[in-house]
């Protein structure tokens, strides 16, 4: 009798050291694999610097890893910031090298202000702490809030995001990033699909949620987030709903950047019935057909 055949399990958002992720794109590429991986999609933010690493590590290891290579653009849409994902993206294409130049002179720019207003605050050496944790990458708020909880001024991450860098704190300054319409067009450029990342997590009411998403599809992107390691009761399948609604592609990622207890590479990630798989159009009918068998 032969054994049967495991579910493939693609994870489709994931960040590296490169940005704000804590595993190397080596130590990610393993893990993934220890999570029985089929499709990882390394997303890391504005870059796509761990990728070749990632990629290099599987062929020497001969792992059995698909890898995607993604990333995760952070856009403006009215006033609010909202991350899009590309997947399946040429990280050499002229395009997308400029483009993502362009977004790491913005977040470093942004890096500046927030070490200054933290300094006028009376926190000293945000500016080092947060390079000191980003080790090259790129830098992100991730690595201020590392920095604020070493210097005690919070126990974990999510309550510096509270108390210091949320809309309104003393060390919050307003993104300047990149519409989501030119977003999209890097990563057409580039051979790549659109995705808007974790829509559940914007604080968005129903109403300007479906606003987003209708103007995501308007202008060309092709999939939604529809499954997280994470959700509310009921999220997915209202976010597959709006996948149907509005005519996009459903996909699925951890947006891991750590272990932790609530969030792993893979972890609780399927697809409600009725949405199309954004992974559906990346085989032949000749490759889906095989592994059916």
């Amino acid at each position: 009798m032969s054994e049967p055949v495991l579910a493939e399990i693609y994870d489709l958002h994931s960040h590296t050291t490169a940005s704000d992720g804590r595993l190397t794109p080596e130590q990610l590429v393993h893990r993934a694999v220890e999570m029985r991986i089929h499709t990882l999609a390394i997303t890391d933010h504005d870059t796509t610097a761990g990728i070749g690493a990632a990629q290099t590590e599987i062929d020497r290891a001969g792992l059995p890893l698909r890898l995607i290579a993604g990333v995760e653009i952070s856009t403006l849409w009215e006033n609010h910031e909202i991350h899009i994902v590309g997947l399946g993206i040429d990280k050499d294409h002229p395009a997308m090298v400029a483009f993502l130049a362009e977004q790491a002179e913005r977040r470093l720019q942004r890096a500046r202000m927030i070490a200054e207003r933290l300094e006028k605050a009376r926190i000293p050496g945000a500016w080092e702490g947060a390079l000191r944790f980003a080790q090259g990458g790129m830098i992100t708020r991730g690595h201020f809030a590392r920095f604020l909880v070493e210097a005690g001024r919070a126990t974990e991450p999510a309550k510096v995001f509270k108390h210091y860098l949320a809309r309104g704190k003393i060390g919050y300054v307003p993104p300047q990033w990149c519409t989501i319409e030119q977003a999209i067009d890097v990563i057409h450029h580039s051979g790549g699909q659109a995705v808007v990342a974790h829509p559940g997590r914007y604080d968005l009411s129903a109403k300007w949620l479906k606003r987003l998403l209708s103007h995501f599809a308007l202008a060309g992107g092709e999939a939604m987030e529809v499954a997280q390691c994470q959700q509310a009761p009921n999220e997915r399948t209202q976010l597959a709903s709006w996948a149907k609604q509005f005519g996009l592609l459903a996909s699925q990622g951890s947006d891991f950047h750590q272990p932790t207890p609530w969030i792993e590479l893979g972890r609780k990630l399927w697809l409600p019935a009725g949405v199309t798989p954004v992974w559906q159009r990346w085989t032949s009918p000749e490759e889906t057909k095989e592994r059916a068998v």
